[in-house]
């Protein structure tokens, strides 16, 4: 799931980035609102989480660019404002939840798992196929039920590979999967990281298409 943080804050933005790639959100961040609604009409984002105290424009203007690019889009509603008009208002404009700051961080991944389950796009934190299992949650790989060691980007590429089977990821593809994760990328990272996964997976397991990228068999 690929959120957009839209949050003025740098350190609470910086924060909450980290602990939701932790829990396996793709996150991209920015600070203002219009830097918010120009991504939003540039991007694919799946859910965005809004803050209402933008230093450029009002929050609730800024749901209003929202739904009007794109209404089925899902809003989570940050702020620091008191009162209950500001709540009423969010959620009149078509806002599907409220936090109130300050919140634990427990609060919002609960909140974002409702949303997701009102989607219907919240799925089970195991992700299985042909012999290799995937824990979201505990951000584990095993294989024939023996936990492999993986390091931070090697368990992102299988990540993205398990979740895309039979579907070719290309190299850029890739990539960007690493960026959204905060992950600097070289020219040369993916092949090194394909490698070194190889020799951890079942033999073919992944599979190259030469001139395209990579692709996990359905069978």
């Amino acid at each position: 799931m690929r959120l957009l943080l839209i949050e003025d804050d740098v350190h609470l933005a910086n924060g909450l980035k980290e602990s939701l790639r932790n829990e396996g959100y793709s996150t991209d961040g920015v600070l203002t609102g219009k830097d918010g609604v120009s991504a939003i009409r540039t991007g694919d984002f799946d859910l965005v989480i809004l803050d209402l105290g933008l230093p450029d424009i009002d929050g609730l203007d800024v749901l209003k660019h929202i739904k009007k690019i794109k209404n089925s889009l899902p809003v989570l509603i940050l702020t620091a404002r008191d009162g209950i008009e500001n709540k009423v208002k969010g959620l009149d404009l078509g806002a599907d939840d409220y936090l109130a700051k300050p919140f634990n961080i427990e609060e919002l991944l609960a909140r974002l798992r409702v949303i997701e389950r009102r989607l219907g796009t919240h799925t089970s934190s195991v992700i299985k196929h042909n012999h290799v299992e995937l824990d979201t949650q505990g951000h584990t790989i095993f294989v024939n039920e023996i936990e492999k060691k993986f390091s931070r980007r090697e368990y992102m590429i299988v990540k993205s590979l398990l979740e895309n089977v039979g579907r070719i990821q290309s190299k850029e593809q890739l990539e960007s999967k690493l960026y959204e994760w905060g992950e600097e990328v070289a020219s040369n990272t993916i092949e090194v990281h394909i490698s070194n996964i190889r020799k951890k997976l079942p033999k073919n397991f992944i599979k190259n298409v030469r001139g395209v990228g990579y692709v996990v068999s359905k069978t």
